[in-house]
């Protein structure tokens, strides 16, 4: 455990909390409570990321950790706005189904040996992503250029999200398919090693019953 798993760990124990000030709309500032726990939450996925580059803390726990703590933020905040009828629930079908579907993606391709790098547009869709749900929240209180704005940025997003989910489907067939031909290949080679072991071993056994004719008809006494 160092700094960044902890500022990981907490981003995830603020996610009831964002829910909670999400979902209680009795408070009187609960717009402003909410956009500023989910802004201080997201900053946490900046913070821990700098941190650990600049520490050299990166961790195996933290890799695994960090991607789930942003999918679980997003999707929490984005479910709860979808409750609050402030965001269409089919946009919001479609980012989260993006995020589980690169998810799996992600977990044949370390299964099949290969790893799905980041896209450039993946890189930026957790900024777009954060500002659009901070201006939801505030453009349902507000309103004006504040929801029109967030409207927009969460369009953007659905963009971003299909056309990146492309990008990483092309990217996973193409080293899947170069992984699929790899082991052919391998098994290939494998198989004709065997073979070429065999032929040699049943040479070899014929050499050695030649050599053993040979010295049983030279221990053969001639007749007189």
């Amino acid at each position: 455990m160092n700094l960044p798993n902890a500022l990981t760990l907490a981003r995830i124990f603020l996610i009831p909390i964002v829910v909670v000030v999400l979902l209680t709309m009795e408070i009187r500032t609960w717009a402003l409570w909410g956009a500023s726990l989910f802004l201080a939450a997201a900053f946490t996925d900046l913070l821990d990321g700098y941190v650990a580059r600049r520490r050299k803390q990166v961790t195996t726990l933290g890799r695994l950790l960090d991607p789930i703590a942003d999918k679980l933020l997003i999707s929490s905040a984005l479910i709860s706005l979808v409750q609050l009828k402030i965001a269409p629930a089919w946009m919001v079908l479609i980012i989260i189904g993006r995020e589980f579907a690169v998810s799996g993606l992600r977990s044949i391709a370390a299964h099949e040996g290969f790893s799905i790098d980041v896209s450039r547009l993946g890189k930026g869709k957790m900024v777009t992503q954060v500002a659009a749900v901070v201006g939801l929240i505030l453009g349902h209180k507000y309103g004006g250029w504040v929801e029109v704005t967030a409207n927009v940025l969460l369009w953007a997003v659905v963009f971003f999200a299909l056309v990146s989910m492309v990008q990483y489907f092309r990217e996973f067939w193409s080293k899947l398919d170069s992984s699929i031909k790899y082991r052919e290949r391998r098994r290939h080679k494998i198989l004709e090693r065997r073979r070429q072991w065999a032929a040699e071993r049943r040479e070899l056994g014929r050499l050695r019953k030649l050599e053993q004719l040979r010295n049983q008809n030279s221990e053969t006494p001639k007749s007189e």
